[in-house]
C-alpha cells in the first residue's frame, strides 16, 4: 500500500521510544528500572481521561435535579464501558483516580442538593467503625472501576487457528 492515500496531517512516523497515541492508548517503549531491558508499554492517553471526566462532570452537575438512581446508573454505564475498553493498558492508577474523582463529584452534588456539611456526609456514609459506605439509591450502587481486573499480555498462541494445518478427517 502506498502512502499517497494517507493524510499527511494524521500520519507520522515516530521512533518507538517517542510516545504516540493510537485509539485512545498511549504507546511507548520504556526501559525497565534497574535493567537494560526495553518493553512496549500501553498507557491510557490523556485525551481519553479528559473525555470521560467531562462525561462525569456533565452527569453530576452540582445543581442537577436528576434522580439519584438515574445518575448512578448512567455513571456506572459510562465508567464500566470505558474501563472495559482500557483494561488492557497500564491503568490501575488511572482507575483509582477516576473512582476518587467520581466519588467526590457525587458527594458534591448530594451535599448541594441536601445542604449537607462534611459532618453530615461522614455521618451518612460511614459505619460506626469509620469504614466508608458506597453511594446508593435503593438497589443501585456506585460501582468502583478499580475493582475491574486488568488483563495484560494475554498469551493466545495455542488458541489462534492456523490456516495451513489441515483438520484430520
Amino acid at each position: 500500500m502506498s502512502l499517497t492515500g494517507l493524510s499527511p496531517a494524521k500520519t507520522h512516523i515516530v521512533h518507538m521510544s517517542e510516545a504516540f497515541d493510537f485509539l485512545g492508548f498511549r504507546i511507548q517503549w520504556r526501559r525497565k528500572q534497574g535493567t537494560g531491558k526495553w518493553y512496549l508499554c500501553t498507557f491510557i492517553a490523556a485525551r481519553s481521561v479528559r473525555a470521560v471526566k467531562a462525561k462525569i462532570r456533565a452527569l453530576t452537575h452540582r445543581t442537577s435535579q436528576k434522580d439519584l438512581g438515574y445518575v448512578l446508573t448512567s455513571i456506572n454505564m459510562v465508567l464500566h464501558g470505558w474501563a472495559s475498553y482500557f483494561r488492557h493498558a497500564i491503568a490501575q492508577r488511572v482507575f483509582d483516580m477516576l473512582d476518587n474523582f467520581t466519588w467526590r463529584r457525587m458527594i458534591r452534588m448530594l451535599s448541594e442538593r441536601h445542604r449537607w456539611r462534611w459532618k453530615d456526609v461522614r455521618r451518612r456514609f460511614t459505619t460506626p467503625t469509620g469504614r466508608w459506605l458506597p453511594i446508593t439509591a435503593g438497589q443501585i450502587e456506585l460501582k468502583r472501576i478499580a475493582a475491574i481486573p486488568i488483563v495484560r499480555y494475554r498469551y493466545r498462541g495455542s488458541k489462534i487457528p492456523n490456516p495451513w494445518v489441515t483438520q484430520p478427517t
